[in-house]
């Protein structure tokens, strides 16, 4: 029998671990292969004072936290398409001529034939990406989505033409509404703006929330949370080691299951009708 074979497409070392840091292990014990691209170093991400100067470069330390993460999300492998971080819209890192933003922008069908290549290379039933505003809006995440959904579809259009593979199915992770409320919430206790957050207020999280897809698939990851906690410290240099008896309680509590959006096949209405993301999946027989 065909194996299973998933492969999940984000664009910064740590998105793996905070967004499907219990859903990847979880996956792997039911069998899965689990593959990763990662499109970006994560060059541009802000790195606290006491973690500078350990590593030549912030790429450096960034690949290599994603290395540790390996450890615990086991990843059947992991493709690095070797664009440079963005960062945020309208910064100068944006406009950089080696970032994912400014290939997208300027190059669009390059950054996609980049992911069609691996999806032919790794040949998953599943594909995962970002949602349409990138979860949080920044510009990598959107453009990796973007050529995720291009790179599927081009595939879906090969197989009609003759060719003898294409993914049956793309999800969105979806982002939970309980988490953007909560933030929301405690920025306006503060007297913070909610369209400003983040270390240099280039978040806006009330569009966060607005931006949500319905979600059609929930998958059980309670038993799966330590590990998520493990991989997502791995990732210090970007909040991962900041996991305190609070956050650690709320996960537990509110974070049982994960969602997902259905992109394809397009689904005809906004509700829950999925626990499995390969349970309409055709395996053929033999490997």
């Amino acid at each position: 029998m065909e194996s299973k074979r998933l492969l999940i497409c984000y664009a910064h070392p740590d998105d793996e671990s905070f967004g499907l840091g219990a859903a990847v292990p979880k996956w792997i014990d039911d069998g899965v292969d689990v593959y990763l691209i990662c499109a970006t170093g994560g060059e541009v991400g802000h790195v606290p004072e006491a973690l500078r100067g350990k590593y030549p470069t912030v790429a450096a330390l960034r690949l290599s936290e994603l290395e540790c993460a390996r450890q615990y999300l086991k990843f059947k492998d992991v493709f690095m398409l070797g664009y440079r971080d963005s960062g945020m819209n309208g910064s100068e890192t944006s406009r950089h001529p080696e970032s994912l933003a400014y290939q997208w922008r300027h190059h669009p069908e390059r950054v996609t034939a980049d992911v069609a290549a691996i999806m032919r290379r790794v040949r998953p039933q599943v594909v995962i990406t970002f949602n349409r505003y990138g979860g949080y809006g920044h510009p990598d995440h959107i453009a990796i989505q973007r050529a995720t959904v291009n790179a599927f579809e081009g595939l879906r259009e090969d197989l009609e033409d003759g060719h003898v593979y294409a993914p049956q199915r793309l999800y969105y992770a979806a982002y939970p509404k309980i988490s953007l409320w909560m933030r929301i919430w405690k920025a306006r206790l503060k007297g913070q703006d909610p369209r400003r957050m983040g270390i240099n207020q280039d978040v806006d999280t009330l569009q966060s929330l607005a931006s949500i897809e319905p979600v059609h698939a929930r998958i059980p990851i309670a038993p799966y949370l330590e590990i998520w906690e493990k991989a997502s410290r791995c990732h210090a240099s970007q909040g991962g080691g900041r996991i305190t008896r609070t956050s650690r309680l709320l996960r537990r509590l509110l974070y049982r299951r994960q969602g997902f959006t259905r992109a394809y096949p397009r689904p005809k209405h906004s509700r829950v009708d999925e626990d499995d993301l390969f349970s309409n999946v055709k395996l053929k027989g033999g490997s």
